[in-house]
């Protein structure tokens, strides 16, 4: 069976625990997603309406529920702070492939924090039969682009006007990861 949604998994990785997300974790979001820097190359501007960030976690908690989504808050397993949050979702069981994502606290980045949880969600979605994962960045987003490629995601083309931001189109690529 392709991804199990009747147990929500907390997984671990050296430094890392990775718990499902829940809708406390809006108060440790919110600072993230209102920081213009983490979200220079989301689809969305920073925000700095708690209750918008309360909603999209809300959404994201109910796409779990509903068996299609996975979104975990990282947090240091020393300490338990909270870091940022990783995603495997678009669950397609049928042809068993899924999208990653993650957004990481500026305070963070640097420190190996997002590919170490990203090996995990990968190493789980690879044990859970999911054959291919998509990813997708903002063009110019380097760092998430090297991060991808570590983890052995391969460019795989250009979407062109793909997301409209501060009312203009910009540029996604695409990467994929066969597994």
């Amino acid at each position: 069976m392709i991804l199990d949604f009747d147990r929500l998994p907390i997984l671990e990785t050296a430094r890392l625990r990775l718990d499902p997300l829940v809708e406390a974790d809006t108060q440790h979001l919110f600072p993230v997603m209102g920081d213009p820097e983490v979200m220079a190359y989301w689809d969305v501007a920073e925000i700095d309406d708690p209750d918008l960030v309360s909603a999209i976690v809300g959404g994201q908690v109910a796409e779990m529920a509903a068996g299609r989504a996975f979104y975990w808050a990282m947090r240091t397993l020393t300490d338990r702070q909270f870091l940022g949050v990783c995603d495997l979702s678009e669950v397609d069981r049928w042809h068993r492939r899924a999208e990653v994502g993650f957004i990481l606290g500026r305070e963070a980045w640097g420190q190996g924090y997002a590919q170490e949880a990203m090996q995990m969600v990968v190493a789980f979605a690879a044990a859970n039969g999911v054959r291919k994962l998509t990813a997708r960045t903002h063009l110019g987003n380097r760092r998430s682009e090297v991060l991808l490629e570590k983890l052995g995601f391969e460019e795989e083309g250009l979407l062109r006007g793909h997301v409209l931001k501060d009312g203009e189109r910009r540029d996604c690529r695409l990467f994929g990861l066969l597994l």
